[in-house]
C-alpha cells in the first residue's frame, strides 16, 4: 500500500490516573483538508490543561469520528487521517467525494466554520462576538484571543442580542412604565468550563475534607524593596530576567519549609507522608480559571532560574500551552491575590497539600520602630494550613520564619 492511501488514527492522547476523561473542544480542520505533520489538529481540555493533539503525519483529515463538545478518554479514537504529501491533491479530492457520498448537507449549508482559539471562544462569549465578526490572524485562519481583543477595543463589534420568541409582560405595568418599550431582562447560561467544574469541587471537597485554620502575619517589605531597587538593573542584564517579588517568597518558603517538614507533608488515609523535595505551586490567572503550575525542586532554582520558571509558566498559561506534568503534583503552594488589590484573604488548601501561603497587596502603614511612628509598605501574610496535621505552633513559627526571611533577605543567602 502506498503512503497516499495509508490510514492513520489520530487518538487521545494517554492521561494520567488522576485524570479520567476529557471533553474534544475544537477541530482544527475540518474532514477533507490538508494538514502537515506535527501540526496541532484538535484540542482536549481536561480538568487541568487544554491538550493539543498534532497530526501523526502529513495528509488529508478523511473523517471526525469525536465532534467538539464530545467526552472522551485516553487512547480514544478521535479521527482518521490518510498520510499523503501536500502535491497529492487527488487525496484530497477523494476524500471530500467519499465524505460528500456519506453525508448530504442540509439546505444546501457548507460546513465552513472559522477554528476558534478556546481563550478566543470564552472572550467572544463574554463579548456577545459572533464567529462571523472576527477575522483570524492564526495559522490557517485560527481566531485568536488578540483578535477579538482587537475587534472589542475597536468599538467596531456589533452586539449580537437573542430575544426569545415569546415574552410573557405583567398586565399591570402600565403604559406608562419607565422601563424601555424594548428592555428584555435576559440571563445567559453557559456550562462551565472542565477546569472550572474541576476548581469547584477540590475547593468544595477541601472545605469538607479538612480541618482548615488560617493564621496571619505582615511583613516589612522595605527591606526586600531596598535591595531590589539597588540591584534590579544589575540582575536583569546579567540574568536577562526581573527581579521580582516572588522569587523572595519562594526562596524563604523552601527554607521555611526545611525547618518544618510537616507543612510539606500530606494525609493519605492514616498515613502523614513527608516529602523530602519542595514542589513549590504558584496560582497564576489564564483565560480558563486560575491554575496551580509547579516549580519542581524548587530548593536547586536560583532567584533568577525561579522568576524565569515563573515567567514560562505564567506565558504558558495564558496561551493554554502547560502540560499535564507541569500543573501535576506540588508539595506546598503560593498565591499571591495583592496583585489584584486584595488587602487580606483566606486561601483554601490545594489538596492533597496541607498549607498554603497567601500574599497580598504591599500598602504603606504607620508601624512604631525603637519607639517612633515610620511609615514603612506593608504586606499581610496569610497561611491555611490542615489542622489535623499542623498544629498551631508550628504554623505560625513557619509563617514567622517567612517574615523574617523576608524582613532580613541576606538570611536568605546564609540559609539561617
Amino acid at each position: 500500500m502506498s503512503n497516499a492511501s495509508q490510514s492513520h488514527e489520530i487518538k487521545v492522547p494517554v492521561l494520567p490516573e488522576s485524570v479520567s476523561d476529557a471533553v474534544v473542544i475544537s477541530w482544527y480542520k475540518q474532514a477533507g483538508d490538508f494538514i502537515e505533520r506535527d501540526d496541532p489538529i484538535v484540542d482536549i481540555e481536561t480538568d487541568k490543561v487544554v491538550l493539543e493533539v498534532p497530526s501523526p503525519v502529513s495528509g488529508v483529515l478523511k473523517e471526525i469520528i469525536e465532534p467538539d463538545g464530545s467526552t472522551v478518554i485516553g487512547q480514544q479514537l478521535l479521527g482518521v487521517i490518510i498520510e499523503s504529501d501536500e502535491s497529492s491533491a487527488d487525496t484530497a479530492i477523494q476524500v471530500q467525494q467519499s465524505n460528500e457520498s456519506e453525508s448530504t448537507p442540509v439546505d444546501g449549508q457548507v460546513n465552513d466554520h472559522p477554528v476558534i482559539s478556546p481563550a478566543a471562544k470564552k472572550m467572544m462569549m463574554e463579548n456577545n462576538v459572533s464567529a462571523s465578526q472576527v477575522v483570524g490572524s492564526g495559522k490557517d485562519g485560527r481566531v485568536l484571543k488578540e483578535d477579538v481583543l482587537k475587534l472589542v477595543e475597536s468599538g467596531s463589534k456589533k452586539v449580537i442580542t437573542s430575544k426569545p420568541e415569546t415574552s410573557i409582560i405583567n398586565s399591570d405595568i402600565s403604559s406608562s412604565s419607565p422601563l424601555p418599550a424594548n428592555d428584555f431582562r435576559e440571563d445567559r447560561r453557559v456550562p462551565m468550563t472542565r477546569l472550572r467544574a474541576r476548581i469547584a469541587q477540590r475547593l468544595l471537597d477541601a472545605q469538607q475534607n479538612a480541618a482548615i485554620l488560617t493564621t496571619f502575619n505582615e511583613v516589612n517589605m522595605q527591606p526586600v524593596m531596598d535591595l531590589r531597587k539597588r540591584y534590579k538593573d544589575l540582575f536583569e542584564k546579567t540574568h536577562d530576567i526581573k527581579l521580582g517579588f516572588m522569587s523572595f517568597f519562594v526562596k524563604a518558603t523552601v527554607e521555611a519549609l526545611k525547618q518544618f517538614p510537616e507543612v510539606n507533608a500530606s494525609i493519605d488515609g492514616n498515613d502523614i507522608v513527608y516529602h523530602s523535595y519542595f514542589d513549590i505551586g504558584v496560582a497564576v490567572s489564564s483565560p480558563r480559571g486560575l491554575v496551580v503550575p509547579v516549580l519542581k525542586n524548587a530548593e536547586f532554582l536560583s532567584m533568577a532560574g525561579i522568576e524565569q520558571a515563573i515567567k514560562t509558566l505564567a506565558i504558558k498559561a495564558r496561551d493554554n500551552q502547560l502540560s499535564l506534568d507541569e500543573i501535576t503534583g506540588g508539595s506546598f503552594s503560593i498565591t499571591n491575590g495583592g496583585v489584584f488589590g486584595s488587602l487580606l484573604s483566606t486561601p483554601i488548601l490545594n489538596p492533597p497539600q496541607s498549607a498554603i501561603l497567601g500574599m497580598h497587596k504591599i500598602q504603606e502603614r504607620p508601624v512604631v520602630e525603637n519607639g517612633e511612628i515610620v511609615i514603612r509598605p506593608v504586606m499581610y501574610l496569610a497561611l491555611s494550613y490542615d489542622h489535623r496535621i499542623i498544629d498551631g505552633r508550628e504554623a505560625v513559627q513557619f509563617l514567622v520564619t517567612i517574615k523574617n526571611f523576608i524582613e532580613d533577605p541576606s538570611r536568605l543567602l546564609l540559609e539561617i
